[in-house]
Parts: structure tokens; sequence; C-alpha cells
């Protein structure tokens, strides 16, 4: 019965991505059509004659009326087909998933770092309520959710590349050259993606860690003499995930668009640097094909993220579909 239940609410939240998804197609194909300039030109370049560029623009599409376009985008949606890019000449689909992997493997490594530090400090702060390490870690959260994530990029590359020459400035590194080189690669962009997560994680660990804390349950578990780390790691962390699970749910998706700013910065062959170049060339087609697709992502994302809060407290409804 419950299986069935969720099975429904899994169903009805798929098909609610539907007008999302159809939303987020409108405001990305008027968005791309409002960018200055002329995709025809910009990729035919300078030297291109008045007739070659109306070649191309017949072969895009560009020439038939506004409305035209995008209903023959729609169609292609329909049919599972994102587009053809005349910049790089091949299917959208083949440069996403090229590209996509290398952004997952960013976000995955951000994520383990901004997890790991960011709840272990929000962890501390609660424990040690009002003491120097509280002061120390709820400052520190405060300056990595101000950081632009462009400076903090730029001084990492200064000081850690440039000045100190621990670690490479930009590119992914090869993986056949040893997975140091491919490790060493990784740290800046990782860091530097997880900076303002890693901050939003310990702030909110802090405030749900001291709520649980001052529960009954939490007392009575002390006074019955019990290990301090049991208690905080079986009983208080467990009842505290439901607000980091939430904010989980957030940063991972918004790291997935973040990405764009940090692989600029460093040259990371991912999902965020495809759009910005298809941005510069005005290859329309890519752009909303890989909004299209970070759009999807996020909204599974956050329905995995629901369908989390009932395995961590089975007390919590699926909506009505669940109940």
């Amino acid at each position: 019965m419950k299986v069935n239940r969720l099975l429904k609410y899994t169903a009805k939240r798929i098909v609610d991505l539907i007008p999302t998804l159809f939303l987020v197609a409108v405001i990305i194909f008027m968005i791309t059509r409002m960018i200055p300039g002329d995709p025809a030109s910009t990729m035919l370049g300078p030297q291109a004659s008045v007739k070659e560029i109306n070649n191309l623009r017949e072969q895009m599409g560009l020439n038939e009326p506004k409305l035209h376009q995008f209903i023959e985008y729609l169609k292609d949606l329909v049919h599972l087909n994102v587009g053809y890019s005349y910049v790089y000449k091949r299917p959208v689909v083949d440069l996403i998933m090229e590209r996509f992997p290398n952004t997952i493997i960013l976000t995955l490594f951000a994520l383990v770092i901004s997890l790991v530090v960011g709840v272990t400090a929000g962890i501390i702060s609660a424990v040690k309520k009002g003491t120097w390490w509280d002061y120390v870690f709820t400052i520190l959260s405060l300056v990595g959710v101000s950081v632009p994530v462009f400076w903090l990029g730029i001084m990492l590359v200064l000081f850690f590349s440039v000045e100190l020459g621990w670690f490479p400035s930009t590119g992914m590194g090869d993986i056949s050259l040893g997975f140091s080189d491919y490790f060493s690669h990784l740290i800046l962009p990782g860091v530097t993606l997880a900076t303002i997560p890693m901050a939003t994680f310990s702030r909110i660990t802090r405030s749900s860690m001291l709520e649980v804390l001052e529960q009954n349950y939490i007392k009575t578990a002390k006074a019955k003499g019990l290990q301090a780390r049991w208690i905080i790691c079986k009983h208080a962390l467990k009842n505290a995930m439901t607000p980091i699970l939430t904010v989980l749910g957030m940063q991972v998706s918004s790291m997935l668009g973040g990405a764009v700013l940090t692989e600029t910065i460093y040259s990371w062959p991912g999902m965020g640097r495809l759009i910005v170049d298809a941005i510069n060339k005005r290859d329309f087609v890519v752009v909303q094909g890989t909004v299209l697709f970070l759009a999807l992502l996020f909204v599974l994302v956050n329905l995995a993220i629901d369908l989390l809060y009932k395995v961590v407290n089975p007390k919590i409804s699926l909506g009505k579909v669940a109940k």
C-alpha cells in the first residue's frame, strides 16, 4: 500500500514537470532571440558574403516568423529532438552527453566537500554554542555566502596557481597521466564551487541542531548517561536532517547552474563552459538544449529530495496523493 502511494506521488510529480519544462522552453526561446547579433553572421565570420549568410539563415530557419520557429521547436521537443548545432556540426544531445559527465564530476566533488565541511562545522557550532568555535564558524559561514564566485575563483588562481604554483589554473587534467594530475586540476574549481553551499550547510545544520538539542528526548538521553557522540550522531543529527535535505536539493541544483562561472574561470570542459561558448557564438540551438536539460535536472533533483524525506522521516506525508 505504501509503495502504491509512493508510485502515485512520483507519477503525479513527473506529470507536473511538463508545464514547468514548457515554461522554461518558452522563456529560453524568447531570451535567445533577444540576444543582439545575427547568429549566421557570427558563425560564418566577417569574410562571409551576403549570399552565404542568407543561405545559412535559411538552413537554420531564422528567416521564418518567430511564432513558426517556436512551433517547430516544440515539435522537435515532443520528438525528443533538441536540435543540431551548426557551430559544432553535431547534434546537441551528443554535445550534452559529452560535457555532462565533466560537470557531474565537478559538482559531486564540490558537494562532498560542502557536505563534509559544512555539516561538521554546523554540528560543532551547535554543540559548542557560545564558544569561540561557534563564533569562528559563524563568521566564516557569513563570509562564505557573501563572497562572489568569480572573485573567489580569480583569487584562488592568483594565490595557489600563480604565486605558490601548487595547483594548475585551468583545464581538466588527463586521467591517463595518473590520478594525481586529474585530482590536482579538480581542487581549485571544486573548492570554488563548494564555498557557498558549504557555508549554507553550516548555517542550516547549526540552526537545526540547536533546535533538536533542546528537545526532551535529547535531555533524557543525556540523563541516562549516553555518550555525547552517540547522542549527536544517532539521535540529534538524524532528526535534524530534514532542513538539511531541503537545502541539499536547492544547493545541488544551484551548483549545476553555478558551474557556469566556475567552469568559465578554470576552463573546465563542462556544461557551463558549453553554454557560455554557445552564447558567444550565438548558437541558439545549443543554449536552448543545455538550459532545458539543466531545468529537467533541477526538477528531478527536487523530486528525489522529496522522496528522501520519507526515508529519513517516515512520518512526513508526501502530499495528498500519499495519504
